[in-house]
């Protein structure tokens, strides 16, 4: 792919890079909209006039915040770490009987201080990758039934802060060794393979998959982490420089879900509104391959039934 400017940069904001898009008659899905991205995201996106399904971790929470909203929302529950609460998401999106024009993967965990479990795996594995890879494995027919259905996960710069190998497959549990940046690092690129694999699987067809770097963002995100100049590094020591609102944090994931330029466009890494380069484990499509071939094992009793 040709590689364009967007004409947007990383002050632009979500309400500038969708202004003038009219997604009237489109249907999105987004995670964790009770705060920060996602609720801008949807806030943006119902304001452009689509019918946003907002998934948060109870309905309590989805449903604050769609009555926040001015345009058509449905809530759904969705928590990430519990496979059957991501099971049952999918089926009530599935029973809204729509067409997903876009899927985005928003929510996550970020640098657990301690090691944390869930089905005897890593949690921010389970949380930031296998949770939402499952709700994109229910939901993908729905996303290829849109005429350019649009999934966008939320990567992150720190996907250059991984073990070595870049998915240390052996080491999923964390029990052999654990520290908090490198296992978010490797759910963030995580996400990012899920993408650059799901690309590979969707040829032929109308529908896309990218991953964006949404930027540097004082949100809840971050009530876990004691970074010890970890942000600073992967700014290369202009954090407060560079830091983002939540209203610019949003704009990369809005562009990437919305612009009519990317029609087409698959498979890339986006950050401040336009193409970015990743690690090389980032653009490793054999490790895409196997990383969607062991979630898939991992996820066997809870994925959808062929045919």
């Amino acid at each position: 792919m040709k590689k364009t400017k967007s004409g947007f940069n990383r002050r632009s904001t979500a309400e500038k890079v969708t202004k003038d898009i009219d997604l009237t008659g489109k249907t999105a899905l987004i995670t964790g909209v009770n705060s920060g991205l996602g609720f801008e995201s949807m806030r943006v996106l119902c304001d452009r006039g689509a019918h946003v399904i907002g998934a948060a971790r109870t309905m309590e929470k989805a449903r604050q915040a769609c009555d926040q909203m001015n345009g058509m929302t449905t809530p759904v529950a969705c928590e990430l770490s519990d496979f059957d609460s991501v099971v049952a998401c999918a089926e009530a999106v599935q029973a809204l009987d729509l067409p997903l024009d876009i899927l985005m993967c928003n929510a996550g965990i970020m640098a657990l201080p301690k090691l944390e479990q869930c089905y005897g795996y890593e949690m921010q594995f389970v949380t930031n990758h296998l949770g939402h890879f499952l709700l994109i494995r229910h939901l993908l027919e729905r996303v290829k039934a849109a005429p350019a259905g649009r999934v966008v996960l939320l990567s992150s710069a720190a996907h250059m802060l991984t073990p070595k190998g870049g998915i240390n497959f052996d080491n999923l549990t964390g029990e052999n060794g654990y520290r908090g940046w490198p296992f978010y690092g490797q759910s963030k690129l995580a996400n990012l393979l899920t993408a650059v694999e799901l690309t590979r699987q969707l040829e032929g067809t109308n529908a896309t998959a990218n991953a964006v770097h949404p930027g540097v963002i004082n949100t809840n995100l971050g009530r876990h982490t004691d970074d010890g100049g970890i942000l600073s590094r992967l700014t290369n020591g202009t954090v407060n420089l560079l830091g983002k609102n939540i209203p610019q944090g949003a704009a990369t994931q809005c562009y990437v879900a919305t612009n009519p330029a990317l029609e087409g466009v698959s498979g890339r890494y986006f950050a401040d509104c336009n193409v970015a380069r990743s690690t090389r484990f980032g653009r490793d499509k054999k490790l895409a391959a196997r990383l969607w071939r062991e979630s898939d094992e991992i996820l066997e009793n809870y994925l959808p039934s062929q045919g």
